[in-house]
């Protein structure tokens, strides 16, 4: 999903806050970045005792225990490990590792959405592989990172991904970028990875925005299972297949939309789905005008009827309920003789047995009830 950064503004606040520190060290060497401790206005450091000996005096006359109680040498603290089987836990380096891609998460709106470990990973890697150059430029001026750019998109691909992946074999480190959210995910990126992964290119993902999670998270509906359509295919019979498979689909379903197509998808979907379908429709998301709005398809269509849609469109839907399913499946067999259900399995390679067993399964009643009436057709 493209999202223009011009219209993008920085909030003020912690990442503000954090550029003045950084400044600040950058301006004093000696001051090393790690060890800044931020307390507050009104902290009072307690004071130090220059007289150990008067201070172990006053805590033993008001009854205090000493709080650095002396230990001979060679001994061991209640706070030192002193069980050689207990270590610390293993901690991953942090460091970029020559000849690895780094999958990289980018905002899908808001520039402050971009993690610490993505920015020091884009300024500390050998090449930066961006879907537009001109468009992440702008990021990356945002945040002062001069690393090298080369452009990786939809067109160039399959043929930029084996120059890719030949530099990262030559111990180069990369970067993957899109325009806006997590690379791989709806985007050409997945051709880079699935590439290193056959030449055994070691691939690390930074995980940051992704706009189809930010969206369920907004939307009201079932979270717990759902599928992702990114955008529908534009070749019809493609797409009608597509939706075809998603009338009967229970999980909360994900679509992405560009604006000046957004009526075009929602009426297709209300021809598969109905027009009365829940859905929450977000729009803008974590910018300025960030909107999630629960509505209908009918409802949706009503509106942008009547007002231009603007803003990269997440649609979520409602998943068709299970008790809907097995309704619309109980009418089916209604329609149907008990003779014309047994002989569709029967058509299917199932003996005759199991397929009165199946069709007395499907119509709620025992195998003996589906005998007595066959036998009564007859």
């Amino acid at each position: 999903m493209r999202v223009d950064i011009d219209r993008l503004e920085p909030q003020n606040g912690a990442c503000g806050n954090a550029k003045k520190q950084n400044d600040h060290a950058a301006a004093d060497p000696a001051v090393r970045r790690e060890n800044f401790d931020i307390m507050p206005k009104n902290h009072k450091p307690r004071p130090r005792h220059q007289n150990r000996e008067t201070f172990e005096n006053e805590n033993e006359a008001a009854g205090r225990p000493d709080p650095e109680p002396d230990i001979p040498n060679g001994a061991v603290s209640e706070c030192e490990n002193s069980d050689p089987a207990i270590t610390e836990p293993d901690i991953p380096d942090r460091g970029i590792q020559g000849g690895t891609l780094y999958i990289c998460a980018t905002p899908i709106g808001n520039l402050e959405d971009i993690t610490l470990r993505v920015l020091n990973t884009l300024k500390t890697v050998d090449l930066i592989a961006a879907e537009d150059t001109r468009h992440s430029m702008k990021l990356l001026n945002h945040y002062d990172i001069h690393t090298p750019m080369t452009s990786y998109h939809e067109y160039n691909k399959v043929e930029k991904a084996r120059a890719l992946v030949a530099q990262l074999q030559e111990g180069r480190s990369v970067a993957l970028i899109t325009d806006a959210g997590t690379p791989a995910i709806s985007d050409p990126g997945e051709e880079l990875v699935r590439q290193c992964m056959a030449a055994g290119v070691p691939v690390t993902s930074l995980p940051g925005p992704s706009a189809c999670v930010t969206a369920l998270t907004l939307s009201g509906l079932p979270t717990r299972r759902f599928c992702f359509e990114a955008f529908l295919p534009s070749e019809k019979k493609e797409r009608r297949q597509i939706l075809d498979e998603l009338r009967d689909e229970t999980r909360t379903i994900i679509i992405y939309e560009a604006p000046h197509h957004l009526i075009t998808t929602l009426t297709d979907l209300k021809e598969a789905l109905g027009g009365g379908r829940s859905m929450t429709l977000c729009r803008e998301l974590t910018k300025k005008y960030e909107e999630a709005w629960q509505t209908t398809i009918d409802g949706a269509l009503s509106r942008f009827a009547a007002e231009e849609p603007r803003g990269e469109c997440v649609i979520l839907l409602e998943g068709r309920s299970m008790e809907s399913r097995k309704e619309e499946q109980a009418r089916v067999w209604e329609e149907m003789s008990i003779e014309e259900h047994v002989a569709l399995y029967e058509a299917q390679g199932l003996p005759r047995k199991e397929a009165m067993r199946q069709a007395a399964k499907d119509r709620g009643l025992s195998r003996r009830d589906i005998y007595q009436r066959l036998m009564e057709q007859e």
